[in-house]
């Protein structure tokens, strides 16, 4: 349509002054007829003006087909207007008539040797955009012609054709050798001819990722970077993202090609400074940073930056979405443009709250005066969503600049003191960060925040207040009745409220266990019993035993010293923030995710890293440096604490496409942190098990010499994996639990729902059915689900296609992936869903059983496997035992094979049969398994070694629920 448009405005200057409105209104009856003998009139004029009625009958979207031929037949003419609609019209309709579409090939022949160089570079545009299969060869010898033609405009247009063309039939532009001809483009002299050829070949690259078309040397960057200062602006867009996927030699290289670009920075089109900004963003990392120009080059930066926040509020959006991402990955070069990040009174508030952010991330001790004094200000402003973040704001600076922190907290108190609800509720939130951050600092506050506990209506500062007074309630003199309180509405409250609450009551009973017996009855009892929520039963329970079996262990437990807050919990994820910096200029940079995120197909998934940038800092070794050329592994995350599962908040779930070596870890990693990447594992073969380069780059430190062959006794005699076949046959189909209820109908208003989930054909899917239970009929469905632990979401809206009437069931199944927001879950398997209809919103929890994530890609190969086993420490494993199972050990191969989990070996000992067994769940964490089965024995032992270990309890429910089913 928008090219339509187009044509449309241009042929305007061919004809006369008069508005062409008048195409556009209705004729008489049999209008196709009438148009049909004004096609075919000998007047040019008359002819002229039908095929206007027709382009405007086709814009406003009737169906002018049945007029095809008699256009066609206008096709033979001198007059380059009426050319231009009839090739417009071709364009539209050639697709639904691809028999009558040959009978206009001839006159593109003829045309591609017009000697008006408009006519020739038209026809060559219409033959790319006619996506007819049968015409394509037809137009091969035409293209060649165009592609090398005297006129560079018909070259430029000859070379997106390719483009086009690759896009219906690749294998017959490969053949014809028109990839070859578009590389020769690139040495063309003319720079517009320079830039398509490049937009070309880049559009047929990221199609084919392993294309290697673009070929990138020195000679050709040279070539580039010459006609960037002649091409248009969007050419130099299209040779600057090609530039940036170039990686210099040195930093010498690396410097040239930034003096070269730099000049771009004070283009007057933003999208050229961010592509170019974006260049120089990745090359810095050659460069020295105690080379001068380095220097420089920072303060080079800063200006052009600057100048894209002058413009319109959303291209400031975009630019601060950008500025966001440059921030993180290099403050130096923003640090003393504070002030252009404050915030006018006629923003709109996405720049506001942008504006907001960004701010705290430049905040420092020299700023800290300026920016608490701006963010005070704000505080007081109408616009409520914006006066929240302004409080969180102050908080976050208190966590980030410790001198700044009293200063702060005095500002909170300032403005707890207004008695504005929702102020005060965000600072009692943030100051509940405060004294994580700063232990035994500020806790003369509470008696303040303790007069305002009554106006508290919010979930979140309800829970904050109340873990506030739990963990300080040996100072609280009345903290009982405080949560006492609280206790009065248990039922209303939220879930957060609810575990924080029963946490709260705990902690002060063991404080003070002699005056709150009664209350911590009371919660418990109210959590336990009277409560259907899974998450606060489990809670509760783990309470009620605790205090009842160990109460030295439960003070241990609940009143642990928890671990200071960080100011750097909001930044980017080190590795996301590498990829996200390559895209720069792009909807990824907006978005704040990888494309491989939000852009469905082959197109745009690979993944992009910055040059040099290694772990420890320190220079690659050549072996390393080439196998990190080699592998295209996805970007991988170490976790640093402890709970390796609670880490995998920010992992890149992205599967491993490739085996190759995984990154060096960083010297702070914990052993066996490497599973968690999805690609530690598939890679230890790459190199001799004894001792190997990467095994020691791969699980943090190199472990002692490992014997050649694997003659140790390990395990039971797991070293014997590959004298013995595991006599494995057909897998049989993956099990699916029985549906159970999720929502009553008397939760929700007569919608009942029940489901289960299953894997089918590689896809998880939900299976549900709806049954209305009420008087009227239900439509409008939509579901969402919450974070979770394994990023679940919906693939595709919930297909109810027809209204659910009264006393009416339908199934209904409902495709999932997994790159959806992740958040550790209590269960780990819990699964929070909203499903909207055109009565309520209603909520529930389900469960999801952990089999449905194993992969299809999860036999691991039978050393890597050994050597893993070895390589995971003992007190990794977990062992549980499977009773009232009759299935030979063949059989039980079989079924579980059918839910992805696969053998690797089997051996007989003393005539027990002992299964080695591997699986992948989605977010690349791996699970090795020991089945022992005896013969006549209906006990089988499963021994299961994972680096995540909350995942171990859950993958032997699986094998449960499988065997026993």
């Amino acid at each position: 349509m928008q090219e339509w448009a187009n044509q449309l405005c241009e042929n305007r200057q061919f004809g006369s002054k008069m508005t062409d409105s008048k195409y556009f209104t209705t004729t008489k009856k049999g209008e196709i007829f009438e148009l049909k003998a004004e096609l075919n009139s000998d007047k040019k004029e008359k002819k002229k003006e039908a095929v206007k009625k027709v382009i405007a009958s086709m814009t406003v979207g009737k169906d002018v087909s049945a007029l095809f031929p008699d256009v066609v037949n206008c096709m033979q003419t001198d007059n380059l207007e009426l050319k231009k609609l009839v090739y417009l019209y071709l364009m539209n309709y050639a697709k639904s008539q691809p028999d009558m579409a040959i009978m206009a090939v001839n006159t593109f022949v003829k045309d591609c040797e017009d000697p008006n160089p408009l006519i020739r570079a038209l026809a060559v545009r219409t033959m790319g955009c006619i996506r007819v299969d049968k015409i394509t060869e037809y137009l091969c010898e035409p293209l060649r012609k165009c592609l090398k033609d005297e006129d560079p405009y018909v070259r430029k247009t000859a070379a997106v054709c390719v483009a086009k063309l690759h896009d219906i039939n690749a294998q017959l532009v490969e053949d014809q050798g028109f990839l070859d001809t578009l590389k020769d483009l690139i040495s063309d002299s003319n720079p517009m001819v320079v830039a398509n050829a490049v937009a070309a070949l880049s559009e047929i690259a990221e199609s084919h990722p392993n294309s290697n078309l673009m070929d990138l040397n020195p000679q050709t960057i040279n070539k580039l970077l010459t006609a960037l200062n002649e091409c248009t602006e969007w050419g130099q867009i299209f040779i600057l993202d090609c530039l940036a996927n170039y990686t210099p030699r040195d930093d010498r290289e690396s410097q040239s090609i930034c003096e070269r670009v730099t000049p771009r920075l004070s283009h007057a089109n933003s999208a050229v400074v961010l592509s170019a900004v974006k260049v120089l963003m990745k090359f810095m990392e050659m460069l020295p940073k105690d080379l001068d120009y380095y220097g420089t080059l920072l303060k080079k930066l800063a200006p052009p930056l600057v100048t894209l926040l002058s413009a319109e509020p959303e291209l400031q959006y975009v630019a601060l979405r950008n500025i966001n991402l440059i921030v993180q990955r290099r403050p130096e070069i923003l640090k003393h443009e504070m002030k252009v990040f404050f915030v006018k009174y006629n923003d709109p508030i996405y720049v506001k709250l942008e504006k907001l952010d960004i701010m705290i991330r430049l905040a420092s001790q020299a700023n800290i005066a300026q920016v608490l004094a701006e963010l005070k200000e704000y505080a007081t402003e109408v616009d409520v969503d914006f006066v929240r973040k302004a409080v969180r704001a102050i908080g976050r600076c208190a966590i980030k600049v410790e001198q700044s922190a009293e200063r702060c907290v005095s500002t909170l108190l300032d403005l707890i003191q207004t008695k504005v609800n929702y102020v005060v509720q965000e600072a009692i939130v943030v100051i509940k960060d405060i004294f994580r951050k700063y232990p035994n600092k500020y806790e003369s506050v509470i008696a303040t925040l303790c007069e305002n506990l009554d106006s508290l209506d919010e979930p979140e500062a309800r829970a904050a207040m109340i873990w506030i007074v739990g963990e300080y309630a040996e100072r609280i003199d009345n903290a009982d009745e405080l949560l006492e309180s609280f206790l009065e509405g248990f039922h209303d409250e939220s879930t957060q409220v609810q575990l924080q609450l029963l946490t709260a009551i705990v902690k002060l009973f063991l404080k003070k266990p002699t005056e709150t017996q009664e209350l911590v009855q009371q919660v418990l009892s109210l959590a336990t019993q009277d409560s259907d929520n899974p998450d606060l039963r489990d809670r509760g329970y783990i309470y009620w035993r605790l205090l009842s079996t160990d109460p030295v262990a439960a003070k241990e437990v609940v009143l642990a010293e928890k671990p200071l807050i960080s100011e750097e919990t909001d930044l980017i994820e080190p590795t996301l923030l590498e990829e996200l910096i390559c895209h720069i200029g792009t909807l990824a940079s907006v978005y704040h995710k990888p494309p491989s995120a939000f852009v469905e197909g082959s197109r745009g998934v690979q993944h992009k890293r910055l040059p040099g940038s290694t772990e420890s800092g320190e220079s690659e070794s050549p072996d390393t440096a080439s196998a990190a050329a080699v592998s295209d592994a996805p970007p991988a995350v170490i976790p640093s604490q402890g709970d390796l599962l609670g880490d995998l908040l920010n992992l890149d779930l992205t599967p491993p496409t490739t085996t190759g070596p995984p990154p060096p870890a960083s010297s702070g990693m914990q052993m066996g942190a490497m599973d968690l990447l999805g690609g530690g594992l598939d890679s230890l073969l790459g190199g001799d098990l004894g001792g190997s380069p990467a095994i020691g780059a791969g699980f943090g430190a190199p472990p002692a010499a490992m014997p050649a062959s694997f003659s140790a006794p390990v395990s039971g005699g797991l070293d014997d994996l590959f004298d013995l076949g595991g006599g494995v046959g057909m897998p049989m189909g993956a099990y699916s639990a029985p549906k159970t209820v999720w929502l009553p109908a008397l939760k929700a208003k007569g919608l009942e729902i029940s489901g289960t989930f299953a894997r089918r054909s590689g896809v998880i899917q939900m299976e549900m059915t709806l049954t209305n239970k009420a008087m009227s009929v239900m439509t409008d469905f939509a579901i969402q689900f919450n974070r979770n632990s394994f990023g679940l979401a919906p693939a595709g809206p919930l297909q109810v296609l027809t209204p659910l009437s009264p006393n009416q069931t339908i199934e209904v199944t409902l495709p999932l992936n997994t790159v959806g927001p992740v958040m550790k879950m209590e269960p780990l398997n819990n699964l929070q869903v909203a499903v909207k209809n055109n009565i309520d919103v209603f909520y529930f929890s389900c469960q999801y059983p952990i089999s449905m994530l194993f992969v299809e890609d999860g036999k691991m190969e039978r050393q890597v496997f050994l050597a893993t086993w070895k390589d995971i420490p003992n007190d990794s494993e977990a062992q549980f035992q499977i009773k009232d199972c009759h299935l030979s050990s063949d059989a039980a191969s079989n079924k579980l094979q059918g839910s992805n989990i696969f053998t690797i070996a089997k051996r007989t000992v003393d005539g027990q049969d002992m299964l080695y067994q591997s699986m992948k769940l989605t977010n690349g964490i791996w699970v090795l398994t020991e089945m022992r089965v005896q013969a006549g024995n209906p006990v089988y032992t499963v021994s299961l070694k994972c680096r995540a270990a909350e995942v171990s309890q859950w993958v032997f429910q699986s094998y449960e629920a499988v065997l026993k089913n």
